[in-house]
C-alpha cells in the first residue's frame, strides 16, 4: 500500500519552501532528500526514489532550495542551499520518533548536503544519487576538498559514463576518504543514471536507486 504524502512548508529564515513528508509505519529511518540543479522536488526521478524508499520502510521529506521555490532558474549560493538543508533537517528530526535521519541528493543537491555536513549540520549518514566530482570536461576542478573531514557513513552511487565524475578520480576520492565512504557503480548509467539502449523512464531508474540506498541505511543503523 502507497504511503500517504503530506505537502509541507518548511521555514527557511523569512521565506518557506515546499516540502512533501511520507511516513510509513515505523519506519527504520527518515531519508531528506534534495533535488539536482535543474529540476525541482516534483521531478519523476525524485518521486521514485522517496515512493520505493517508502515501500522499504523508509520515511522521506523531499524539499525545494529557495531558488526553484522562487522560480529561479541558477541555483543558490551554498550559504542559501546549506540554510535550507539545515531547515529541511531540522523539520526531518522534529517529525521523527527518535530514529536516525539521514541525507541524500541528485548531483547538487548532494553536494551542498555534504557541505552542510562539514559545517556542522547533524545528519546519520549521506546518499549521493551522482556526486557532480567536477565540471563535464574539467577533471582539474575538482570539489572533494569538503569530503576528507566527514566520518559518517557515505554511499556514492554513481554512473560509470557519468560526465561529471571520471571513474579513476572518484575511486581515489571514495578510498581516501576511508572506509566509511562506500562507491556503487551502475555500469553505463550517465549523470541521471540513464543507460543508452535500455528504456526505463525516470520515476523507474529513481526507484532502482531505492534499494541500494536502503540496504546501505539498514546496515548502519
Amino acid at each position: 500500500m502507497a504511503t500517504s504524502e503530506t505537502p509541507v512548508s518548511i521555514p527557511v529564515g523569512e521565506t518557506p519552501v515546499s516540502g512533501v513528508y511520507a511516513r510509513p509505519e515505523n519506519p527504520l529511518a527518515t531519508m531528506v532528500v534534495a533535488h539536482g540543479a535543474g529540476a525541482g522536488m516534483e521531478h519523476p526521478f525524485l518521486l521514485g526514489f522517496t515512493r520505493a524508499l517508502n515501500d522499504d520502510g523508509v520515511a522521506t521529506l523531499r524539499f525545494n532550495f529557495p531558488y526553484r521555490e522562487a522560480g529561479r532558474k541558477f541555483p543558490d549560493r551554498p550559504p542559501a542551499a546549506i540554510a535550507a538543508w539545515r531547515a529541511a533537517m531540522d523539520f526531518a528530526a522534529a517529525e521523527s520518533h527518535g530514529e536516525p535521519v539521514w541525507a541524500a541528493g541528485k548531483s547538487f543537491g548532494g553536494r551542498m548536503a555534504s557541505m552542510a555536513v562539514a559545517e556542522g549540520m547533524p545528519a546519520a549518514g549521506l546518499v549521493y544519487l551522482g556526486y557532480p566530482l567536477h565540471p563535464p570536461g574539467r577533471p582539474e576542478k575538482l570539489r572533494d576538498e569538503h569530503l576528507y573531514g566527514l566520518t559518517l557513513p557515505m554511499l556514492f552511487l554513481q554512473g560509470t559514463r557519468d560526465p561529471f565524475a571520471t571513474p579513476e578520480l572518484l575511486e581515489t576520492v571514495v578510498s581516501r576518504i576511508g572506509a566509511t565512504a562506500a562507491l556503487q557503480w551502475l555500469e553505463g548509467g550517465g549523470h541521471s543514471f540513464e543507460v543508452a539502449g535500455l528504456k526505463r523512464s525516470a520515476d523507474q531508474i529513481g526507484a532502482s536507486l531505492a534499494e541500494p540506498a536502503a540496504a546501505f541505511l539498514a546496515a548502519h543503523h
